[in-house]
């Protein structure tokens, strides 16, 4: 039997994400983007179809996937005038890859399994690069049974995927993620910028520390670009601080403490007012130049 989905959503990740779902998974996929141009351009690559509207893209969908921006904009995907789930039929599944916070998806699950719909919220990391190349960590929250459907899908762009928790606990973890990479990436730039006032080659010295305890993904992957100046690899800083603003606001609501990560955010302020909002996050090195 043909599986059909919609993907809302066709921007830098949504966009070979959906892609995949039809090259890799033979998924009849409809999307939608609120600029046609990106969804008439996808349309074209990938051989998928385009709707006016959310809704319409998400009729007769078994699954219907999101990659927008924030919580206001995945409400208006969903709960809007047009939005998907007074479309959805009954027992179809939606999956969320946009990174929120946890509160929304549990807003969204309950309202979801009100109507007969199943939901699991399923932020990813490995950045453009991981859609691309389906390769992508998914991280899920949700009930046992809307996952078990929901995973052999995801697979088709996914290297790592697992439910971590009932809803709202793959947004959960995705905050634990971006914490974890704030530190990285300042301690990255820090550590290049001061081996460069000291002298030393830092090609050299990366290709030897990143085989020791140092090394991490970050190393691996920006250090070069981070010394080259270069931004426009991955994460962008505006989003990033949108992340790191959940994060803060969750701690707010545990009790956890997050004094680097509110300082790492600050940092990223610092980087907007260079104009560097659309640089990617290891432009954090630019605001330590002379």
């Amino acid at each position: 039997m043909e599986i059909k989905a919609a993907w809302i959503g066709l921007g830098v990740m949504g966009f070979p994400m959906a892609g995949h779902l039809v090259t890799r998974g033979n998924i009849a996929v409809t999307g939608y983007n609120r600029t046609t141009e990106k969804a008439e351009r996808w349309a074209t690559k990938f051989g998928g179809t385009v709707a006016a509207t959310p809704g319409e893209a998400a009729r007769d969908a078994d699954f219907v996937f999101a990659c927008v921006g924030n919580d206001s904009d995945l409400r208006e995907v969903t709960l809007g005038p047009q939005g998907v789930f007074a479309a959805m039929k009954q027992g179809a599944i939606f999956i969320d890859h946009t990174t929120a916070s946890a509160s929304i998806a549990s807003e969204l699950q309950a309202e979801a399994r009100a109507r007969g719909l199943g939901f699991v919220d399923a932020p990813v990391s490995g950045g453009q690069a991981g859609a691309e190349n389906g390769a992508l960590t998914v991280m899920c929250g949700g009930e046992r049974q809307d996952y078990a459907r929901a995973a052999p899908v995801i697979a088709y762009y996914a290297r790592m995927c697992r439910l971590l928790g009932p809803p709202g606990s793959g947004q959960l973890a995705k905050m634990v993620n971006q914490i974890a990479i704030a530190g990285l990436v300042q301690g990255l730039a820090e550590a290049i910028d001061f081996g460069r006032r000291a002298g030393l080659d830092m090609g050299e010295v990366i290709e030897v520390i990143s085989k020791g305890a140092a090394g991490s993904w970050q190393m691996e992957n920006r250090s070069t670009t981070m010394i080259a100046g270069k931004f426009d690899f991955g994460f962008a800083v505006d989003w990033m601080r949108k992340d790191l603003g959940i994060c803060l606001d969750e701690a707010r609501r545990n009790g956890a403490s997050l004094p680097v990560t509110a300082l790492v955010d600050q940092f990223y302020a610092e980087v907007q007012k260079l104009g560097g909002g659309r640089w990617d996050t290891s432009s954090l090195i630019a605001r330590l130049k002379e």
